[in-house]
């Protein structure tokens, strides 16, 4: 139990993705606002973990692997048991997966916010809307959605921006390939990943073409393609 006066616990939970858990930083600025004296624990894999490394609105980084069969279980269930040792006053889960969800149950927080989904809204203690017709909406405002019960309104693109902090080591890799490949300090290159895993998140082709054919018609960026 956390002792009077100290401050509130937090835990925050995305899994897999980068891309998702870049979308959840503004949501995480804004919890560090409405909550500043809180104690913020991120969960998130190994891949994403660069991602929020660094954010000055968290207080601890938890990255849990992902391994394969007996070693997840007992890894599962070892970090389940140091997260309900920690004591959290209040949990959201941003993933709203199955190992998330398990997850946030299992630090038997007084509160548990996540999303309201199919054999697994039992694990919450509060349930957020998830309906099919948000799906178009972007991940950003998606994921903003579990604040709504701590009391924050809709979020605003120029007040809650996205944000990843850089290391000095990831600087100097960067530096460093650009040389490599030619590019000198300053001249601004763009770098385009093009397409994606899953058919639902991947913008057409031509979109790309356009975009590409645009900056390099403005010769400002050196655009890369990856």
């Amino acid at each position: 139990m956390r002792r009077p006066g100290t401050a509130v616990n937090v835990l925050l939970i995305r899994l897999r993705l980068i891309g998702d858990v870049v979308f959840t930083t503004p949501a995480v600025a804004a919890l560090r606002k409405r909550l500043p004296g809180a104690r913020l624990t991120y969960v998130v894999e190994p891949e994403a973990a660069p991602v929020v490394t660094g954010n000055p609105n968290l207080d601890r980084i938890v990255v849990a692997p992902r391994p394969a069969g007996l070693k997840r279980l007992t890894g599962d269930l070892a970090l389940a048991r140091r997260l309900r040792a920690d004591a959290y006053d209040l949990v959201i889960d941003f993933h709203g997966g199955p190992r998330s969800c398990w997850l946030a149950w299992a630090t038997r927080a007084p509160r548990r916010i996540g999303y309201r989904v199919a054999a697994r809204s039992w694990m919450y203690t509060e349930r957020v809307e998830r309906p099919r017709a948000l799906r178009p909406r972007h991940s950003v405002e998606n994921q903003w959605d579990l604040l709504e019960p701590l009391g924050n309104g809709p979020p605003d693109r120029a007040g809650n921006p996205t944000e990843m902090i850089e290391s000095s080591e990831a600087r100097a890799l960067v530096d460093a390939r650009l040389a490599a490949a030619g590019i000198a300090p300053g001249e601004g290159p763009v770098v385009i990943h093009v397409s994606a895993g899953n058919p639902f998140r991947r913008w057409p082709a031509g979109a790309f073409v356009a975009l590409a054919a645009g900056l390099a018609r403005r010769r400002a960026h050196r655009v890369i393609l990856t």
